[in-house]
């Protein structure tokens, strides 16, 4: 299969303004793409926008709304005049034990993480038929394994497998490519703006596995995978480890990982010691 090459290529972005975001636009646009960058914030969207090459589009937008979702790709086809990749990066975490989450945390992720992504797809898939584009959904090894304190993070992103691996059934003999990406620790900041049980900011430090990746490292990751036809990417060592782990020995797996993350949610007693 020949390298996809995106010189000139038209790629929307959601969720720009963040650290993995605005590295994928800065990847994607030394490849020579055109940019539309999509964010809920318009000040650090702009700021962005300044950074890379004269013609980016800026597009202050909320993915959990679907008519935003259809402005943002009749913005970009109106300014560029086609649309040839998507990438549902836009995201949001929380980190709370069930028992004392508010349901309406859960779907306000899955409104971000699942919904956003599946209507920005569905806006965007006939003009990436057009073009014979792709769509990439950045998922997480929440995606495919369990994480203790974040039932409705990881129920969004194993929905986005669903989803996407099916899509990909549908579109593929249209010349469409879909990958999923599945990274594990990112220094994007996502963990300290992750809610908490009551939708406030969550108040218990994030615990990380491996250390995090650099977002511009993952970036490079991902437009390669894109370039190349990936229809899975595990870009880090913790994510690949993750994967084998989880498919050959799954209780292994979970009594590391609480192990490791239960720290994150200390019981009532060791509250009122600290």
């Amino acid at each position: 299969m020949a390298r996809r090459e995106f010189t000139a290529k038209v790629i929307l972005v959601t969720g720009a303004a963040g650290g993995l975001g605005a590295a994928l636009c800065r990847r994607f646009a030394a490849e020579g793409a055109r940019i539309a960058a999509m964010d809920l914030d318009r000040e650090r969207l702009d700021a962005l926008a300044a950074t890379l090459p004269y013609g980016t589009l800026a597009i202050a937008g909320n993915i959990a709304d679907p008519a935003a979702c259809q402005a943002a790709v009749d913005q970009t086809v109106a300014h560029f005049g086609a649309l040839d990749g998507l990438i549902n990066n836009a995201g949001i975490s929380h980190r709370s034990l069930l028992q004392h989450t508010d349901p309406a945390v859960i779907r306000r992720v899955m409104e971000v993480n699942f919904f956003g992504a599946m209507q920005m797809t569905h806006a965007a898939l006939p003009h990436l038929i057009e073009t014979h584009g792709v769509v990439a959904a950045i998922s997480s090894v929440a995606g495919y394994a369990p994480l203790l304190g974040r039932t409705g993070y990881s129920a969004s992103k194993h929905a986005l497998h669903g989803f996407f691996d099916t899509l990909r059934t549908e579109v593929e003999d249209h010349g469409v490519g879909v990958t999923l990406v599945c990274p594990s620790f990112i220094a994007t900041g996502i963990g300290g703006a992750a809610l908490g049980g009551q939708g406030g900011s969550a108040t218990s430090a994030r615990i990380t596995a491996g250390g995090e990746s650099s977002p511009d490292d993952i970036a490079q990751r991902i437009v390669d995978a894109l370039a190349q036809g990936q229809t899975l990417l595990l870009p880090d060592r913790t994510s690949r480890l993750a994967w084998w782990v989880r498919k050959f020995a799954p209780g292994f797996y979970a009594r590391t990982m609480k192990r490791r993350v239960s720290a994150e949610f200390p019981t009532p007693s060791e509250e009122t010691r600290s």
